[in-house]
């Protein structure tokens, strides 16, 4: 005969800390809330490659932690960086 011994709202807390255990929880900040930067400028070569990966695709917001608003401006300043030949579609 089984005993059951988690109660009812132990079996939740359970899974969540073993989801805990691998990915601690932490709020991702955004970098241009942070430093108070109001436009992001595609002749920043830095900041915007540090926002693409290897193959040339931008980074999520949801992994790099920016805002939607920022998110939006970076994806802008990118695609202007790329036509006018400052940052590279793809890296080699």
């Amino acid at each position: 005969m089984r005993i059951n011994k988690f109660k009812k709202g132990d079996k939740t807390k359970l899974k969540n800390k073993k989801r805990n255990m691998f990915m601690p929880a932490r709020r991702k900040v955004c970098r241009f809330c942070s430093d108070k930067i109001k436009t992001i400028d595609y002749k920043d070569l830095k900041v915007l490659e540090s926002f693409i990966k290897e193959r040339g695709r931008l980074l999520s917001a949801r992994s790099s932690g920016n805002c939607a608003k920022h998110q939006r401006q970076l994806t802008r300043a990118i695609k202007q960086g790329r036509f006018l030949a400052l940052v590279p579609y793809v890296r080699i």
